[in-house]
């Protein structure tokens, strides 16, 4: 029997033996949320003798997933027959298709396409339709074909809707990116998603058994889902609403990657039997950085509404800093973490920034003292380029029609297989309707090309023909062996003779290691690429690293004893992008509170005066971020690392209001006219969501006050000429 009254306070245990019928866990930021899924499944397995295997539990990364597996064999007795499914959206979604996606006209061992993969086939796209990468940005492509993918809308629909060359060029590229991934046999990470829900919409028996099969079902950051992961939900509980959703609205940061936040907000109009309870007991942050974060958040109109609190200490004030440039941000932030690591040495400490541009002042500052960091969002392991190489033999020798991969190694290491070569061979797949896989196949046993590239290209087909035929009885880290010695492409590397080559040989050593280890965890190949192709960057996250560099969207789901957060200057954070609408300047404010929630007990905000811009050769003066004026002035500190002043008493007179001013300035002589003027006045009506009418703009929304008086600035949105930057003195601003 699991005890759960000594591990958990009243909500927690309230939210973990609510097990039947729609549940809404409003999770605030550091109350214990992993604690409380594992706790439950735990509580189903062990208290409510549910089976192991009818619990699913879905979340969003790798790293979220093993520490919930580990956390949940840790309470669990063991001798179970069987674990609860513990995994991400997209593994979970790869574990149904992979016996089920011949329903749906593909093979079974489709390819995963990671986003180098899709942009390698993006480019390929633009170079079949002959649009150069200035007519149409691969990543913006792509971007825009995932955004189109997630909200449901077909090529033809893009190009219906579009109202310039540039939508229709895009819808283009939309339809041929479609087509050859169809062709190769492979899935985007969208289309992971799309075709379960795809599956379980046409397929009966299988959303039957499913259903059937978990009894309960479990999802963490339910405010990151997007709308097919919605779907996926939706069809799942179909049968049984035993649901039980954790996520916090003012969490919610990720729209720009297809999350919708009426998901979390609208779950009990799905459900209507649902029963919520909030989490607001926070064991993380000091009642300062919470008091703010808690401020900060507040200003937000779309939230359910939190009131978090704390039994720690009111600890440190929050640090406040300006400087001249971003270089001087940044040796300023690594001295406070010098200071910082010479008091506590063993501690971790973060540098949180809005865009990753920022982080070349930081590594350089790191650099400049001495300070070992590490970077969040640099090259993951499986995407350093001879892992890469090994994973497309891999990934061809299970699919011979992934086109991606086989482009990728036709000529690597080098055989003489040139660029005349493979032109030939892509116009006869265009030509041919055939795979690329089938068309150098024609040409090796037809003799369709030139002896000399037979001559070079044989050799390869053969080769990738002897991996294939090993495949059933060779493990896979040998195959991995026997793929670096028959290619070449180890002897190649130890040919360069260089550090660098010495280096990746290394790395191709670790993957070796890495197969070797998912064959002793009972995985197949197949279920090895699949790990390598779902690795995200945040799960090279190093919790051991004493400094670590990396965007505010990377640091979610972590914590830090000091958290520094630079940048904090209007347009910049906010991103000048989010203040189109009001939606988009309230997911801003949940990123800042993100970045405030992460600190655990000194947090330390920072902004440049003046910054470079576009690429500029001259700094311009910057404006502080809205979000400093949002969080109580008695909460900051503008001289921190340095001893505090102490405030002495004062018992002689305030001259704090219009009388005692007078007073003030008669006792020397001087007259003062304190009777409002009457723009300081009518500047005192407007506020943040007021509606205005502009002589040539029309009504609109105020998105923004700054200043006061005179000089007070108004951001006002105007829904048919965008986003106007007025000066109320001048504006002839009037209530709508």
């Amino acid at each position: 029997m699991l005890r759960l009254e000594t591990q958990l306070n009243p909500e927690q245990l309230r939210a973990v033996e609510t097990i039947e019928g729609p549940l809404l866990i409003l999770a605030g930021a550091g109350s214990g949320k992993t604690r409380v899924i594992t706790y439950r499944i735990a509580h189903l397995i062990e208290n409510r003798k549910v089976r192991a295997d009818q619990v699913l539990a879905v979340t969003f990364t790798n790293k979220a997933a093993e520490q919930m597996r580990v956390r949940v064999q840790g309470l669990l007795r063991r001798g179970r027959a069987a674990d609860p499914h513990i995994s991400t959206f997209h593994s979970f979604c790869v574990r149904v298709l992979r016996p089920n996606i011949g329903r749906l006209g593909y093979g079974s061992d489709f390819s995963i396409y990671d986003q180098a993969d899709q942009l390698t086939l993006i480019k390929d796209c633009l170079k079949e339709v002959q649009l150069s990468d200035q007519a149409l940005s691969p990543r913006w492509a792509l971007s825009r074909i995932s955004e189109s993918k997630n909200r449901g809308r077909s090529p033809q629909e893009v190009y219906s809707q579009a109202y310039d060359p540039k939508g229709e060029r895009l819808s283009l590229v939309f339809d041929l990116y479609q087509k050859k991934l169809r062709e190769a046999n492979a899935l985007d990470f969208d289309d992971l998603l799309l075709k379960t829900v795809e599956l379980l919409r046409g397929q009966e028996d299988v959303r039957r058994g499913l259903n059937e099969r978990f009894t309960y079902l479990m999802v963490d950051e339910y405010q990151d889902t997007n709308r097919p992961q919605y779907e996926l939900i939706r069809l799942l509980t179909q049968s049984r609403q035993n649901i039980c959703v954790v996520g916090d609205e003012d969490q919610s940061i990720y729209s720009w990657r297809g999350a919708d936040i009426q998901n979390i907000l609208s779950f009990e109009k799905d459900y209507p039997a649902t029963r919520v309870i909030k989490l607001e007991q926070n064991y993380r942050s000091t009642k300062t950085i919470l008091a703010a974060a808690s401020a900060l958040v507040a200003h937000n109109r779309a939230r359910k509404g939190k009131k978090l609190w704390t039994d720690q200490v009111a600890g440190d004030l929050i640090g406040y800093y300006e400087a001249e440039d971003p270089e001087a941000e940044a040796l300023f932030v690594v001295q406070q973490i010098l200071s910082h690591q010479r008091s506590e040495r063993d501690e971790p400490v973060a540098v949180l920034y809005r865009t990753n541009f920022q982080s070349r002042y930081f590594e350089e500052a790191c650099r400049r003292f001495g300070v070992k960091y590490s970077i969040v969002g640099g090259f993951s392991f499986y995407q350093r380029a001879e892992i890469k190489d090994l994973l497309a033999y891999l990934n061809l020798t299970l699919n011979p029609h992934d086109r991606v991969s086989l482009l990728r190694v036709i000529n690597t290491p080098p055989r003489g297989i040139g660029r005349v070569t493979v032109d030939a061979l892509e116009k006869e797949s265009r030509d041919s309707n055939l795979s690329l896989w089938e068309v150098v196949e024609q040409a090796v046993e037809k003799k369709t090309l030139p002896a000399r590239a037979l001559k070079a290209l044989t050799p390869f087909y053969m080769q990738v023909q002897q991996f294939r035929s090993e495949l059933e009885t060779v493990p896979p880290s040998e195959l991995i062996r026997t793929i670096l010695d028959r290619s070449g492409y180890r002897q190649w590397l130890r040919n360069e003779d260089t550090e660098e080559a010495r280096s990746r040989l290394d790395n191709l050593q670790e993957l070796v290691i890495a197969a070797r280890d998912s064959r002793n965890r009972g995985e197949n190949l197949r279920e090895f690429l699949d790990h390598a192709a779902l690795f995200s960057d945040t799960d090279d996250f190093d919790e051991q690293a004493g400094v670590t560099l990396m965007t505010i969207h990377s640091a979610k789901g972590l914590e830090f004893p000091l958290v520094c957060l630079a940048g904090l200057e209007e347009d910049l954070f906010p991103h000048s992008r989010s203040l189109s609408n009001q939606d988009g300047l309230e997911e801003e404010r949940r990123l800042c509170y993100v970045a405030l929630t992460r600190a655990r007990r000194k947090l330390l905000l920072t902004r440049a005066k003046n910054r470079r811009f576009l690429g500029g050769e001259s700094f311009n003066p910057t404006e502080p971020s809205c979000f400093i004026s949002e969080i109580p002035d008695d909460l900051l500190h503008k001289a921190w690392g340095e001893p505090r002043a102490v405030r002495k008493s004062y018992d002689g007179p305030t001259y704090n209001d219009a009388e005692s001013i007078r007073q003030f300035y008669r006792q020397r002589g001087k007259r003062i006219d304190l009777a409002p003027r009457k723009t300081e006045i009518e500047v005192g009506r407007f506020r943040q969501g007021q509606a205005v009418r502009h002589r040539k703009y029309g009504v609109g929304k105020v998105i923004r006050c700054q200043g006061e008086g005179d000089d007070c600035k108004l951001s006002v949105l105007f829904p048919r000429h965008g986003l106007k930057k007025l000066l109320v003195k001048f504006a002839g601003l009037e209530k709508a």
